[in-house]
């Protein structure tokens, strides 16, 4: 017994060099650690090497031209921005084009695939194969020729702003309230008046309370098999309370209607072609891996499941909402967050439809008037790289709060 305990217990005594060799307790950090010196001395003769050309050259880096005047405009903004703001203010105005494209086409996305990988497994036989049809469709056409056709139909199908003119109008709005033309759609911009933030944040506090009301049903039924509704009252608590502070304040929160005046709709909100059909194409195409990936982790769930769960009388949307689908969820999530990364890289392709974005604004015409590629180019992979650790962190965080948890 000692003999074994002899061999297999590490050596005692005090720390020497050989150690970092011999002794499989050091082994690998000690090799880690030269590969670490290898990469960073690789890296560092690399970047040498590219500044001393650049000396060589004449040429020194500087984002000096940043706080210089663009010169140029931007269709479409969510800040203040004009000709004479500098490239600063314009780079910021691509990137919160590039998230809110993206946000739109992740949110999108999301909810196309889940109800299109779920209708995939449905015993219709129409509908599965309509379903089958959509992922085969778009997901072997390049994204690139979905935003262009998309962009086309808007262009070429919707009526210009002047088909909403007089008593012979060809095209009205629909509601009174929305315009769909071949320059992009209008709809109501709320005008916000006093007492709006109060109803602002009670309707915050309502979508809060509508999480903790479906996540207090969850749990009783999983603690006491008790089941709660989850439609109306999900309804009522989000509605209820910011109506009645609504219409108790005086209706604080009005809206401004888009109208047809000279050459083009003035007021509310205009929403360009171009951001729709980026918007909508990196949506249905994304969305068709992401029905499949859906599709993937709902049959990686043991059917005895859903068979057990039909058998203490679940409605079928009952067992994929609350058996299914949590389960389903940690085969999904890891592919879903490189679907994401995708999203927000092919955001890139914007600059094919006009549409402005980070590629579009510092990567495009900024890059083009001031000559500073490589500053331009850095400061590109730096905000890409930085929203992509950022999606990535978050979903990993989510990935693990849903992963099954070893007693």
């Amino acid at each position: 017994m000692s003999f074994m305990t002899t061999l297999s217990d590490p050596p005692s005594g005090s720390f020497r060099l050989s150690m970092l060799i011999n002794d499989t307790r050091y082994r690998s950090y000690t090799f880690q650690f030269i590969a670490l010196v290898i990469v960073i001395a690789i890296f560092g003769y690399l970047g040498s090497n590219l500044f001393a050309n650049l000396r060589a050259a004449g040429l020194n880096i500087s984002f000096d031209f940043l706080g210089e005047s663009s010169n140029y405009d931007i269709n479409q903004t969510l800040i203040e921005y004009s000709s004479r703001s500098t490239h600063w203010t314009a780079a910021v105005v691509g990137i919160l084009n590039t998230l809110l494209v993206a946000f739109l086409a992740c949110i999108t996305a999301t909810i196309i695939g889940v109800i299109a990988g779920i209708l995939r497994l449905s015993p219709n036989w129409l509908v599965r194969k309509l379903m089958s049809i959509y992922v085969e469709a778009f997901r072997n056409v390049p994204v690139l020729i979905w935003i262009i056709i998309i962009f086309t139909i808007m262009t070429v199908v919707l009526p210009a702003p002047n088909a909403f003119r007089g008593d012979n109008a060809t095209a009205s709005m629909l509601f009174g309230a929305f315009a769909f033309t071949n320059r992009g759609v209008y709809l109501p911009a709320p005008v916000w008046g006093p007492g709006s933030l109060i109803v602002a944040l009670v309707f915050v506090a309502s979508v809060i309370g509508v999480f903790m009301y479906r996540r207090y049903a969850k749990k009783l039924l999983f603690d006491t098999g008790r089941l709660l509704p989850m439609g109306w009252p999900s309804l009522v608590i989000l509605f209820v309370p910011t109506l009645l502070v609504f219409f108790l304040l005086g209706r604080p929160i009005g809206l401004d209607y888009p109208e047809l005046k000279g050459f083009n709709f003035q007021g509310g909100i205009q929403i360009l072609g171009s951001l729709i059909a980026l918007w909508w194409a990196l949506a249905i195409y994304t969305g068709a891996f992401i029905a499949e990936n859906v599709r993937a982790g709902i049959q990686s769930v043991s059917k005895g499941q859903a068979e057990a769960a039909a058998s203490l009388g679940m409605r079928p949307n009952r067992i994929m909402n609350l058996v299914v689908l949590p389960q389903a969820l940690r085969v999904i999530i890891p592919p879903l967050i490189s679907n994401y990364l995708n999203i927000t890289k092919n955001s890139s392709l914007a600059i094919v439809v006009g549409y402005m974005d980070i590629a579009g604004t510092l990567g495009g015409i900024t890059l083009n008037q001031t000559g500073r590629a490589i500053e331009c180019v850095l400061l590109l992979m730096a905000f890409y790289l930085a929203i992509s650790l950022t999606i990535s962190g978050l979903m990993n965080v989510y990935n693990k709060a849903i992963s099954l948890k070893e007693r």
